[in-house]
């Protein structure tokens, strides 16, 4: 992408100027440019002319310069001092340029400057618009004190492309400027690096243009990264790498794998000349490897890799890079119940599966952990047959029934309607609790369902299948009331085995409602009618009974009348017979 160009706000530009005024002004004395050359002139020198004199005498710390005036001069050792410090080597009869500063002091000697003779012949050779080369030595408000023979200014906005946070970082080096504003009067100078780098990245940026191409690889430089992607210099054009295009595999964010100055290759993927966007690929310029998946891991085949993330349906496995495979939550175990993959699985491990199946057009593969393992279904009804007695521990209570263990993950169900063959259970917790050992008969064994049926009741023979020979239609019974319906009355025949008076059963008069005859714990006497077997019922009925009594009764009046003439005859018979005798 091209870049705006931007130049230095006007204010801030003023603002140095005054700045870099003040700090000349330091350099100079109290005395500018302007007064040095309006001073009155002195023998044949004027103040602040250059001349050129002769070392005639080196002393420890100053320097006897004669320029051809009456008095000789005295410059500074330190004066001559190199950059960095170092000791000029001088020699009497060398030839310096120096600048004369004032006429004679108190000691009858003129003042000169070789350093500010430099700075002045510095300055007649600068020009505006001119490249010069200078050393950052300082940061200053609004930016940085450059080094180019005299200081001048680079403000903030002029140091780069883009700004630079750090300016500090920029100190001590050494770079290509360009002179924008030249005030020699006020000893002003302002300079610009973003200048040189635009009019060079505009040079590249043509030259890439010319030779750019889709599907061409291309060197660059990261330039800048965000959430969605990163920007790439390609030479004064910036394209887009988006972070989908940078790895085959999973990428959580560009700084995972690039960082701001790397320099990579790119392969273009789109180019739109008008608009000069570019769209880069990273990931393409190695090969797919879905193209060779089904090779590398065909079904059934054990495959390790390592869990990159989980979930709440599964977790997924990266086999390679950029292959990734999903461990379903219930491909996890054979038996238990995996709520989570995070109860097994972390991501960062390395696990051995196996391969389910293969979606190559939509880039999946099924794996499976649990299968490593043999499956314990394939030999329970082996090592567990139907009929055999097991006992184990209650490990769940539902409102169907009880699961106990066993074997290692296997849980058998105890169904409700299992648990007793004559009580009426309306919860499992009215008999069991959590940790109880249970003993029950294995009854069936579903290895496609994963299901282990259990009878506690089975342990006993089935009450019911002697009920009928016991309690014969007819038979009286009298139990208790363990419970009064708007329907009947249920009475306890004997312990678990109860039976019913249904409410047209109760007398032979009309009851408006059972409660008003009997409540619970009252005893009361009636006689079998039917006995259901399959259903588990047992029908009892009071009117029956008193009709039964009644019965009875006149059947006991008829046999003992009957009983009566029968004596009666068989003594008439008898005295009959003696009197005959």
């Amino acid at each position: 992408m091209s870049e705006n160009k931007e130049t230095g706000n006007t204010e801030d530009l003023d603002l140095m100027d005054e700045e870099l005024t003040d700090e000349m002004d330091e350099e100079f004395g109290d005395e500018s440019f302007e007064e040095m050359f309006e001073n009155s002139l002195q023998g044949n020198l004027a103040v602040g002319d250059v001349v050129e004199g002769t070392i005639v005498q080196v002393n420890p710390d100053s320097v006897v310069v004669d320029v051809g005036y009456k008095s000789e001069g005295v410059i500074p050792l330190v004066e001559f001092a190199a950059a960095d410090g170092t000791p000029a080597e001088l020699n009497v009869g060398d030839k310096i340029d120096v600048l004369f500063e004032r006429a004679e002091n108190e000691s009858g000697l003129i003042c000169l400057s070789k350093e500010k003779a430099d700075r002045q012949k510095v300055w007649n050779a600068l020009e505006e618009d001119a490249i010069v080369e200078g050393r950052i030595i300082s940061r200053i408000k609004g930016g940085l004190s450059v080094d180019i023979g005299v200081n001048a200014f680079l403000p903030g906005s002029q140091v780069d492309l883009r700004p630079v946070r750090n300016l500090d970082k920029l100190i001590g080096e050494t770079f290509e400027f360009k002179i924008i504003k030249l005030n020699k009067r006020r000893g002003n100078i302002v300079l610009s690096r973003r200048v040189l780098l635009e009019s060079e990245r505009e040079s590249q940026r043509s030259e890439t243009l010319k030779t750019l191409e889709e599907g061409q690889v291309v060197d660059g430089v990261v330039k800048n990264l965000t959430d969605y992607g990163a920007f790439i210099d390609l030479g004064g054009i910036d394209g887009l790498l988006h972070i989908t295009d940078m790895s085959w595999g999973r990428v959580s964010h560009p700084s995972d794998i690039l960082a701001v100055g790397d320099s990579i290759s790119v392969k273009v993927l789109k180019f739109d000349r008008e608009k000069e966007r570019v769209s880069l690929g990273l990931k393409q310029i190695t090969p797919d490897p879905w193209l060779s998946v089904a090779d590398k891991y065909p079904a059934e085949s054990r495959v390790t890799g390592k869990v990159v993330s989980l979930t709440d349906y599964g977790a997924f496995v990266e086999l390679e890079e950029g292959v990734e495979g999903l461990i379903h939550v219930s491909e996890m175990s054979w038996t238990k119940r995996i709520k989570h993959p995070n109860k097994i699985l972390s991501i960062g491990d390395e696990v051995e599966t196996v391969v389910l199946a293969m979606d190559t057009d939509n880039r999946r593969i099924s794996l499976g952990l649990k299968q490593v393992e043999p499956n314990p279904w394939d030999v329970i009804g082996e090592k567990f047959p139907a009929g055999t007695i097991i006992e184990g521990q209650v490990k769940n209570i539902t409102d169907f029934g009880i699961f106990v263990g066993v074997d290692e993950g296997i849980d058998g169900l105890v169904h409700i309607s299992d648990l007793s063959w004559t009580k009426r259970i309306k919860h499992p917790s009215e008999l069991y609790k959590k940790g109880d050992l249970v003993k029950a008969v294995v009854l069936n064994i579903d290895r496609d369902n994963e299901r282990f049926s259990l009878g506690v009741k089975q342990l006993n023979q089935d009450p019911w299948q002697i009920i009928p020979e016991q309690y014969a239609p007819g038979t009286i019974i009298r139990g208790k009331v363990t419970s009064v319906t708007e329907f009947g009355i249920f009475v306890e025949v004997e312990e678990g085995v109860e039976g019913l008076i249904h409410v047209s059963e109760i007398s032979k008069e009309k009851v408006d409602s059972p409660k008003d005859f009997a409540k619970v714990g009252d005893e009361l006497e009636a006689v079998v009618l039917h006995v259901d077997t399959n259903e588990h019922k047992i029908a009892l009925s009071i009117k029956h009974l008193s009709e039964r009594k009644e019965k009875a009764e006149v059947d006991a009046f008829i046999g003992a009348q009957k009983k009566a003439t029968s004596s009666l005859g068989e003594l008439l018979q008898g005295a009959f017979e003696n009197s005959e005798n």
